[in-house]
């Protein structure tokens, strides 16, 4: 919050109609999802590693080779303890509408609407869904979806942020080579995450927001 000189009542609106979706009750009909994505640059190592062994921690040269770069979706259901990934080699409006197809047909065909929260990438909208679908089958996945977008350099605000952080922590934060390997090292995080079903416990509320960030408020 230190970058933000003032919250101007349009970044209000969006903080609190977050915050207060975070409040509800759990629904599995209406499932409260958070998405984003997050870009990984593919490193090889230019000399062989020493593994880990007990009681000492892996070793590494300094050097390594690049090899491109890939990104990474995050969908997180902070209520239910699930996270859905899937890795790609960009981050087009194709392959967002295309993951988000996925969570609507394949992860919660049972859903009545899904409830997505996201940033403001551009994209992050209807558009995605018409330019690579079509009108037909775009309006069909978009009656499925609710948005709910988080506030101009707001993005602290969604789940999947967190969801990320951890991520990062135990398994991507971490020199990996190529796509494959990259791919299958997030599918094995994924599972080893969603067979513990680890929820998010959000905590700040719209009152505390209030509390703590009312001097930074604008008329």
């Amino acid at each position: 919050m230190w970058c933000i000189a003032a919250i101007t009542p349009e970044y209000r609106a969006r903080m609190y109609d977050v915050l207060d979706l975070y409040a509800e009750p759990y629904n599995p009909k209406r499932p409260v999802l958070g998405v984003d994505e997050k870009p990984k640059q593919l490193l090889e190592d230019s000399r062989q590693s020493i593994p880990m062994r007990l009681g000492c921690p892996m070793k590494y040269d300094y050097e390594y080779i690049r090899r491109g770069r890939a990104n990474i979706f995050m969908c997180v259901e902070p209520k239910g303890g699930r996270r859905t990934t899937r890795v790609t080699q960009r981050r087009t409006k194709p392959d967002f509408a295309s993951f988000v197809k996925f969570l609507v047909d394949e992860e919660y065909p049972e859903a009545e609407r899904l409830r997505l929260v996201v940033d403001n990438l551009n994209t992050h909208n209807a558009s995605s869904f018409f330019e690579t679908f079509g009108e037909k089958e775009a309006q069909r996945l978009l009656e499925k979806i609710e948005w709910h977008f988080t506030p101009k350099h707001g993005s602290w605000l969604n789940v999947a942020e967190i969801e990320i952080g951890v991520m990062d922590t135990e398994c991507t934060r971490r020199r990996i080579k190529d796509i494959e390997l990259l791919t299958t090292e997030v599918a094995a995080w994924n599972t080893r995450r969603n067979e513990k079903r680890v929820n998010i416990n959000w905590l700040f509320t719209r009152q505390e927001a209030d509390e703590k960030l009312s001097e930074h408020y604008v008329s």
